[in-house]
């Protein structure tokens, strides 16, 4: 694995694409520190960036980063390697380099302008958020061989889970808006990995005072102890199942 780890990890640091990401997060995050008057509304203009850069970014440099790497993975398959072990390793590849990414981009000002607990919850909730759409885009390549579907679906999946999700709950909402709901809608957030990040960087930064009765009860779950770790839980489980799935599906895939 760790051979594959390397071939992997120095291929893409030369790929002009991470590096134009990594300029790009550092710059808006830098921005959004230095033009704000204090910390905290840049960490809410840094959060809004994360939540749509991050996954999308991730998502679709992982799914076309597998298609172009295929007739390497076939000569890598030829050897005495275990499927296992080549799949894991371009995975631990692929998220390695976007962690780097982000870690250098958004990371550095995080650690400089916001050395707390809301600063270093938005720095391994943005890295999970990235491993999460790695997976996902590793699953969405064993569904279709053709790299225009493939992207297609890596696309759509981003789409729900940051835009039409959001919808959907507040369909839900206006529809039960006579009863008591609130539980309901904690229970359905782990549903999407992005929510639960947005959802813990609001209550660490304190808006969640501004969301009323709701927002107090949020706090009472998402802000106690048990809460950050059955989140921390819930995006590792995002992260392993998808990636499980398309490891059995890779091991049964006729190459």
């Amino acid at each position: 694995m760790y051979k594959v780890l390397r071939i992997v990890l120095a291929d893409i640091l030369k790929n002009r694409v991470l590096l134009v990401y990594t300029l790009l997060l550092g710059a808006l995050a830098w921005a959004s520190f230095l033009l704000e008057d204090n910390s905290s509304k840049g960490m809410l203009t840094l959060l809004n960036i994360i939540i749509l850069t991050v996954p999308l970014v991730s998502v679709l440099f992982s799914t076309i980063y597998v298609y172009n790497f295929n007739e390497f993975l076939e000569l890598l398959l030829s050897q005495p390697l275990k499927r296992s072990t080549v799949w894991l390793g371009l995975y631990a590849g692929v998220s390695l380099s976007l962690m780097l990414s982000f870690f250098i981009g958004a990371g550095i000002p995080l650690l400089i302008f916001q050395l707390n607990t809301a600063g270093f919850m938005m720095l391994a909730l943005g890295i999970l958020v990235s491993l999460v759409f790695v997976s996902l885009a590793f699953l969405a390549t064993m569904f279709t061989r053709d790299k225009s579907k493939g992207v297609g679906i890596a696309v759509m999946l981003w789409l729900f889970y940051a835009l039409l999700f959001d919808g959907l709950i507040l369909f839900i909402l206006f529809q039960l808006s006579d009863y008591p709901i609130e539980g309901a809608l904690m229970m359905i957030s782990f549903l999407n990995p992005i929510d639960l990040a947005r959802i813990m960087i609001l209550l660490h930064l304190d808006v969640s005072a501004m969301l009323g009765y709701t927002g107090a009860l949020f706090f009472d779950f998402f802000g106690s102890s048990t809460g950050i770790l059955l989140t921390f839980i819930a995006l590792c489980i995002w992260c392993w199942i998808p990636f499980q799935i398309s490891l059995r599906k890779f091991k049964k895939e006729n190459l």
